[in-house]
């Protein structure tokens, strides 16, 4: 006889007599009260808290196919999707769970449940991920990026697992500038207390890898600012934390005691050059912030010694950064100065807010200067 064939309340009552652990046998009772009364927003809570169990796992197949299906239409669809991906974890393997959620997608694919969907899609194009198939799962998530844009606001979940999947995606592809951006909307659409302390210190390290080697990211502030970060202080991957803040110090002292790190991670080390440019453009823009703003006239000489280039080298920083957009202003071959209307701002560390605080001080004296220059020259002579 067909499993699908056995009325519900024997199929419940096999699962909770038959299979289920002991301690998640009262939940079956549940399952079936609400069923029978049509509560489906309680059945829908009770479901997702056994299937959130540990010992639920091979239970969960079957109880949604002869059992969720059965009502799937009358209960809140990106809970049903929950409950479809709970039980794809339980597949035999990546081929099997595309298969299991591909349905599980279909079935969701209603004009009212765009959003459930779409977290459905996206969730077929993580498991494509794990299969190989990057076409497969970059037009998923073109297809899902396109309903997200119609909406203006989705759960919090649907907007996690769009930005998950898409930073792995741009993971596997190694563009680290789309993959550094995707990472941070994902963990701003989340808790990042949900997240193990494993899981905190890889997302961490990975964000870091990608900003050192984002080739249009010279601004870690946002990154030096979340306390995901801190999930690597006293790691073996503490020395990555370290880095990260040498370059928004343009430190370059603290850079070339940190290379010795670059040989654990090769694909750090292959591209030491690009990192040693990159943190000497970090040292220009930090020269230029300490200077006070009516004093950023630099002569080569003095790019030469902050940032430690070769005299043929300065010219040619000088032209990156403006192309870069961190620096704004005009350079003077003839006269071998630059001079610099703005700097791009950054997270300041302690030794920063004191440079800030002294050209504040000096702007201070400056302003106090003026006004008593012009004080002297209103001033009317006694007749």
């Amino acid at each position: 006889m067909e499993v699908d064939k056995i009325p519900i309340p024997t199929f419940l009552a096999q699962q909770r007599d038959e299979v289920a652990p002991l301690e998640l046998q009262p939940l079956f009772l549940d399952f079936e009260e609400f069923w029978e009364r049509k509560l489906w927003h309680q059945l829908t809570e009770a479901l997702l808290q056994f299937y959130n169990h540990p010992d639920s796992g091979p239970q969960r197949i079957p109880i949604y196919k002869n059992f969720v299906l059965s009502f799937a239409a009358k209960i809140n669809q990106l809970k049903l999707v929950s409950l479809g991906l709970a039980a794809a974890s339980q597949c035999k393997n990546y081929e099997e769970a595309l298969e299991f959620m591909t349905g599980v997608a279909a079935k969701v694919n209603q004009p009212a449940s765009q959003d459930a969907y779409v977290y459905a899609t996206v969730e077929t194009a993580r498991i494509k991920l794990y299969l190989g198939d990057l076409e497969g799962a970059r037009k998923a998530l073109d297809e899902a990026e396109k309903i997200l844009d119609r909406f203006d606001s989705v759960e919090p979940v649907v907007n996690a697992s769009f930005y998950r999947v898409n930073a792995d995606y741009y993971q596997t592809k190694q563009e680290f500038a789309s993959y550094y951006k995707n990472a941070l909307l994902y963990l701003a659409c989340i808790n990042i207390a949900d997240l193990t302390p494993a899981e905190q210190q890889e997302r961490a390290f990975n964000l870091g890898i990608a900003a050192l080697l984002g080739d249009s990211i010279y601004n870690f502030g946002e990154l030096l600012l979340h306390p995901i970060l801190d999930s690597l202080r006293g790691t073996e991957h503490d020395w990555l934390r370290e880095l990260l803040f040498a370059f928004n110090a343009g430190d370059l002292n603290k850079f070339n005691a940190l290379v010795v790190h670059f040989p654990k991670q090769p694909v750090l080390e292959k591209q030491t050059s690009f990192l040693r440019e990159k943190i000497i453009l970090s040292a220009l823009t930090e020269a230029v912030f300490r200077r006070p703003p009516h004093d950023r006239a630099m002569s080569f000489q003095t790019i030469l010694q902050e940032t430690r280039v070769f005299p043929e080298e300065v010219e040619y920083m000088l032209m990156k950064a403006l192309s870069l957009g961190l620096i704004r202003g005009s350079i003077d071959q003839v006269a071998e100065v630059a001079r610099i209307s703005w700097v791009q701002p950054k997270v300041l560390d302690r030794n920063q807010v004191e440079s800030m605080r002294r050209n504040l001080q000096e702007w201070d004296i400056s302003v106090n200067k003026l006004g008593l220059w012009m004080e002297n020259k209103l001033e009317i002579p006694e007749v």
